[in-house]
């Protein structure tokens, strides 16, 4: 919020729909399970995960740069922040997409279509899954 304004007319500049997001308590328990989900429960990473997310809800990040802040900002993995990020994306911020294409402008390119799985993950994921070292199993030949 610049330091000229007051909460009123900053709070007039964020949609009505933004705005009710930010207090309900479903957006606070969904951010939570996400949290929980990736195996983050420590209150600090919760709470600084929370932060950004509202930061993107109230127009202070743009939806582009949150990935990257999660890593930085709350001290995750990338990847873990990419997850998290994606996550968040798909049940908080893309429901509200026409409110926040508002509050950023129709260059929000975040939202040009519902989120899926980016080929990055998905080659993290399927290297993870693939288990290192050698197949100990062995058929019996007859």
């Amino acid at each position: 919020m610049p330091k000229n304004e007051t909460p009123e007319e900053f709070n007039k500049e964020i949609p009505e729909k933004l705005l009710d997001l930010i207090k309900a308590e479903d957006t606070a328990l969904e951010i939570t399970r996400i949290c929980f989900e990736n195996e983050i429960k420590e209150d600090a990473k919760i709470r600084g995960i929370s932060y950004q997310t509202g930061r993107v809800l109230v127009g202070d990040l743009p939806p582009e740069d949150f990935e990257k802040d999660l890593a930085e900002k709350v001290k995750i993995s990338s990847f873990l922040a990419s997850k998290i990020a994606r996550e968040i994306s798909e049940s908080i911020f893309y429901p509200a997409k026409e409110s926040l294409t508002t509050l950023y402008g129709d260059g929000a390119s975040f939202f040009e279509e519902a989120p899926t799985e980016s080929p990055e993950i998905m080659e993290k994921i399927s290297e993870e899954t693939k288990g290192g070292g050698k197949d100990t199993y062995r058929e019996p030949v007859e």
